[in-house]
C-alpha cells in the first residue's frame, strides 16, 4: 500500500486538497469492491491540528502533523492561493522535510501553482516543470534555473510530477493512478469524473497578455506597436527602426525579456485577436483571417493549431455559443 501525504497548506486551495483525497480513495473504494486490498493509504500533513487554507469558510484538520511525519511514497503539494509569497514563507517547515524524502525515494507531485513552493525548495532547479499558463512568465522570472514548459497539462521528471492550470490536477492525478495501479482503473476513474484522460494541452485554455513585466522600455513600446497595429503586417526592421534600436540588439533584447522572438510574440498577439474574433462572432474564417492580418490560409491555420492546440473551426464550435446554437 501506497502511503499518500497531502499537505494541508496555509494559503492553499482546498478544492484540490479535497479532490486528491477524493481521486485516491475512490480508487480504494473501487478496489474493495472487487473484493481487493487498498491502494492507498492517504493521510493530510500539516504543520499544526488546524490549517487555515486560502479560502474562507474553510478549516482542515490534518490527520498527521509534520513533527512526527513517516516516510511517505507519495507527497502531493496544492496549489496555492492569494499572495505566493506570504504562502511560501508559511509553510517553510515543509521544505526540508520534502527534500529529504525525495533524497529517501518519495516521489512529489505538485498540483498547478503548488509548483511555484516546490519551486522554492530547489528541488526543481535544472527540471523540468509544469504550472497555471497564466503565471508562467512570473514563475520563469521568479525560478529562471527550472525550465517551466508552455502549455503542459502534465510533467514527469526524475520522480516529480507537476500540472497545469486548475483543474488540469486531474490529469496528473489520473496519471498517478495509472503508474500506481494500472491503466484500467485509471479510464475507470476518468469516466466516473467525467475526465478526459487523454488531455496534454492547455494552451486553449491559454489568454495571452503579453510580458510586460520587464524593465526595457524600448522593448515595451515594440510590444504596444504590435498590440495596436496586429491587423498591418510590421517587419522586425520596421518595429527596430520604430523603438531606434539596431535590429540585432533589438531582436536579442526582445527575446531575453519576453522568451518570444519577435515574430513569435507578433503570431501570439494576431492569434489571441482572432480567438476572441471566434468566440464572440459569425465572421468565417477567412474573414478573421483577413483581420488579423493573415493572407495565407494555410500559414494561419498552421499558426493556429500551434498555438491552441486547435484548429479554427474547432476552436470556434467550441467557444462560441451562437455557433452552438444555430
Amino acid at each position: 500500500m501506497k502511503k499518500v501525504r497531502i499537505l494541508a497548506m496555509e494559503g492553499s486551495v482546498v478544492q484540490a486538497i479535497a479532490g486528491a483525497q477524493y481521486c485516491f480513495n475512490t480508487v480504494n473504494h473501487f478496489l474493495g469492491m472487487n473484493g481487493q486490498e487498498a491502494a492507498f493509504e492517504v493521510k493530510l500533513l500539516g504543520l499544526q491540528h488546524e490549517v487555515k487554507p486560502g479560502f474562507p469558510g474553510f478549516v482542515l484538520h490534518p490527520e498527521s502533523l509534520l513533527s512526527e511525519a513517516e516516510e511517505a511514497d507519495l507527497i502531493v503539494i496544492p496549489p496555492l492561493f492569494g499572495d505566493f509569497d506570504e504562502a511560501i514563507a508559511a509553510n517553510q517547515p515543509f521544505a526540508p522535510w520534502l527534500r529529504r524524502q525525495y533524497e529517501s525515494g518519495a516521489e512529489i507531485a505538485s498540483l498547478c501553482v503548488g509548483a511555484f513552493f516546490l519551486a522554492s525548495t530547489g528541488m526543481l532547479d535544472g527540471k523540468r516543470c509544469s504550472t497555471h499558463w497564466g503565471f508562467i512568465d512570473r514563475f520563469r522570472s521568479q525560478f529562471p534555473a527550472v525550465e517551466v514548459l508552455d502549455g503542459s497539462i502534465v510533467t514527469e521528471e526524475a520522480g516529480i510530477y507537476s500540472s497545469g492550470g486548475a483543474n488540469s490536477y486531474w490529469n496528473l492525478l489520473l496519471h498517478l493512478v495509472e503508474k500506481y495501479v494500472d491503466r484500467e482503473m485509471a479510464i475507470l476513474l476518468s469516466k466516473y469524473f467525467a475526465i478526459d484522460i487523454d488531455r496534454d494541452t492547455q494552451s486553449a485554455f491559454a489568454i495571452f497578455r503579453g510580458q510586460k513585466e520587464h524593465p526595457d522600455p524600448e522593448i515595451r513600446k515594440a510590444q504596444e506597436i504590435i498590440e495596436h497595429r496586429f491587423s498591418e503586417r510590421i517587419s522586425v526592421d520596421d518595429l527596430a527602426d520604430e523603438v531606434a534600436v539596431g535590429r540585432r540588439s533589438f531582436e536579442r533584447r526582445f527575446k531575453r525579456v519576453t522568451n518570444n522572438s519577435v515574430l513569435e510574440y507578433v503570431q501570439r498577439v494576431k492569434i489571441e485577436a482572432a480567438k476572441r474574433s471566434f468566440e464572440t462572432s459569425l465572421k468565417n474564417i477567412n474573414e478573421v483571417m483577413w483581420d488579423v492580418g493573415y493572407t495565407d490560409s494555410k500559414a494561419f491555420r498552421t499558426v493556429f493549431k500551434k498555438i491552441t492546440g486547435l484548429t479554427p473551426n474547432e476552436y470556434r464550435n467550441k467557444y462560441n455559443k451562437l455557433v452552438r446554437l444555430n
